[in-house]
């Protein structure tokens, strides 16, 4: 036994975190423990490139000598306002909206306030739907304070969607603006909700959504809604005084934020973040990235409803303190270019996809975008060749790959600064502090040798609470002993990179969004003429990925492309909709009958000459 424990101190402080962590039985810590032994030589030992081998099989964990934070998000941000009260904070380019950190936690702290006022208590969920805007991260960090669950609501959802997720956590209020180009929010819920127009602010009922009894809007004040100015002016020293007591109470473990994804069954499930989670994830991308050695401003083209925008752009000001910019309210490769220019940012993180557009203006030559010393691409396999000409083009040396999953609150794997260019290019980087990560061979469960491809499992703090009320999905990927499994095939080598090589999923990833195409496959399934859907993605040079649905007709019927993407328009949100819809009479199968997707992927890429 004493060999055990003289392995090293980041073993034993290993062990320390592994105990912590909740549902683990006795049985299932000794197999992690003995695990934990065995592979013990598998480690960083600093943060920072390795220079020698690391790794003697397929598991790698990180340093743990850098502590894991106990705060909550406002104790966070509340510390960065004293450090630098009149630094700018957030910087929203479209809308002329500049606030310091003081005065964003002066509105923070009002917009909690405001929200007691109105009804809402600790633990309820506050749904946030619509493009970046000021309010959207206003509502973050007010909801954390007051210790309400922030819901993610992706702003292109249609009725049928946006009913599923709000029934789906109960939400009992809802905040959006009246409209962003196409989409009428408030006309889209009177859909589910029509008892909307005829209540009173805060005294909605419901029969489909019978938790939902406040509708807040940033703009226009509508029949049966609040307005956000009206929240803001609704707390007095009562309601800061009742907050103050709420924010006494507030543990980091408690849920702070749900994000949906989409499910294999066509079903959203909601991953369920903790103050835990989002903190010290955000925390230790800044420290990959050396933002605690210098200030920085950072342009933020990526949406905030997803975690590279809440998490890796707003946690990770109101921890380092660094300003964020925003450039659009949503992504405009122009708009973005300027903001660079304009706000003198240091850093630019977006998807693939986003950089692509970037690249491709037609007046990218004249931007002055010699601020730039680095960033951050993720969401989406990065093409090495465009790798390159982020780094060459935009002058972004620093730049790093970042690779992770929502229920991971979301990074896992991250380059360093000082990569060498086939790191940056052809892996997604190393482990982050306190997490572990192995590659299992998908058919024995053993940990498979160095550079040879399996499935991706990830432990650690960063891992979500689990999917809301959903405890049967939330088994399917987080095991007995807390490995969440990422359904992305990997290999790791000698060194601890990582590089992603597939998806065990049929996952489609168009620009950053991830698409399930089972989801698909069952809308496309209600269409009266379609006897047969099979949805797979094909790739795209701009996207990605482009959703590719290959429909058998009903016998006698005919149907064209334009009706099936007519019968799409409102039900689904847009970026699901197929761009290449192709009619066939039968699908490539194996001998046993069943669909081989991959086979009809090869299919439609030669047919389509994509």
């Amino acid at each position: 036994m004493h060999r055990e424990w003289r392995c090293s101190s980041v073993t034993r402080q290993t062990a320390t975190v592994l105990r912590a962590h909740r549902n683990i039985k006795s049985s299932n810590f000794n197999n992690a423990w003995n695990q934990e032994r065995l592979c013990w030589g598998s480690a960083l030992h600093i943060d920072s490139p390795p220079t020698t081998p690391i790794a003697t099989n397929s598991y790698i964990r990180g340093v743990t000598h850098i502590p894991l934070l106990t705060k909550t998000m406002g104790q966070c941000l509340e510390e960065t306002v004293h450090r630098f009260p009149d630094r700018e904070a957030l910087v929203f380019c479209q809308d002329g909206v500049r606030k310091t950190f003081a005065q964003f936690m002066q509105d923070v702290d009002q917009a909690a306030a405001g929200l007691l006022a109105i009804g809402l208590k600790k633990g309820d969920r506050l749904g946030m739907w619509g493009p970046n805007k000021y309010e959207w991260a206003l509502m973050q960090f007010a909801t954390a304070q007051a210790g309400i669950i922030l819901v993610s609501v992706n702003p292109a959802y249609q009725a049928q969607e946006l009913e599923f997720v709000i029934k789906k956590v109960g939400c009992k209020a809802l905040v959006f603006p009246t409209q962003f180009k196409t989409q009428r929010y408030y006309e889209i819920l009177k859909q589910v909700c029509p008892e909307l127009e005829k209540s009173s602010p805060g005294g909605i009922k419901s029969k489909r959504l019978p938790d939902l009894s406040i509708v807040i809007t940033l703009d226009s004040k509508l029949p049966g809604t609040f307005q956000m100015s009206e929240v803001l002016q609704a707390g007095d020293s009562s309601h800061m005084k009742q907050l103050r007591e709420v924010q006494r109470t507030l543990s980091c473990d408690e849920p702070i934020n749900i994000q949906f994804t989409s499910g294999t069954t066509g079903s959203p499930k909601g991953a369920t973040l903790s103050h835990r989670n989002v903190v010290n994830n955000a925390n230790l991308i800044g420290l990959r990235m050396r933002l605690d050695q210098r200030e920085s401003r950072s342009a933020l083209p990526v949406p905030l409803y997803h975690c590279l925008g809440s998490v890796g752009g707003c946690m990770v000001m109101a921890l380092h303190g660094t300003s964020a910019v925003f450039s659009s309210s949503s992504f405009e490769g122009k708009a973005a270019l300027e903001s660079v220019a304009q706000e003198k940012c240091s850093l630019l993180l977006g998807t693939p996809t986003m950089f692509i557009d970037m690249l491709a203006q037609p007046d990218f030559d004249s931007y002055d975008l010699s601020s730039l010393r680095g960033g951050v691409i993720a969401g989406s396999p990065v093409p090495p060749e465009i790798m390159k000409k982020i780094m060459l083009k935009m002058k972004m040396q620093e730049m790093v790959v970042a690779y992770g999953t929502t229920e991971n609150s979301p990074v896992t794997f991250m380059g360093f600064p000082e990569d060498s260019i086939s790191q940056r290019t052809e892996t997604v980087g190393c482990i982050f502090p306190h997490t572990e990560a192995k590659i299992e061979n998908p058919e024995t469960g053993e940990i498979a040798p160095l550079n040879s491809p399996g499935e991706l499992h990830i432990r650690g703090y960063c891992v979500m609470l689990g999917y809301w009320e959903d405890p049967s999905k939330t088994r399917e990927v987080i095991t007995e002993d807390r490995w969440y499994k990422t359904g992305d095939m990997a290999v790791l080598d000698e060194y601890g990179y990582c590089k992603i090589v597939g998806r065990c999923k049929d996952m489609i990833i168009r620009g950053g969004e991830n698409i399930y195409p089972a989801e698909i496959e069952q809308f496309l399934h209600t269409h009266p003429k379609i006897e047969e859907v099979q949805v797979v993605g094909v790739k795209d040079e701009r996207m990605g990925e482009e959703i590719c649905a290959c429909i058998r007709v009903k016998s006698g019927q005919e149907c064209t492309a334009e009706e099936i993407k007519a019968f799409c328009k409102g039900k689904i949100s847009h970026f699901k909709i197929p761009r290449y819809i192709v009619f066939m009479q039968n699908y490539p199968l194996t001998v046993s009958g069943k669909i081989q997707k991959y086979k009809l992927r090869e299919q439609m890429e030669k047919q389509l000459r994509v």
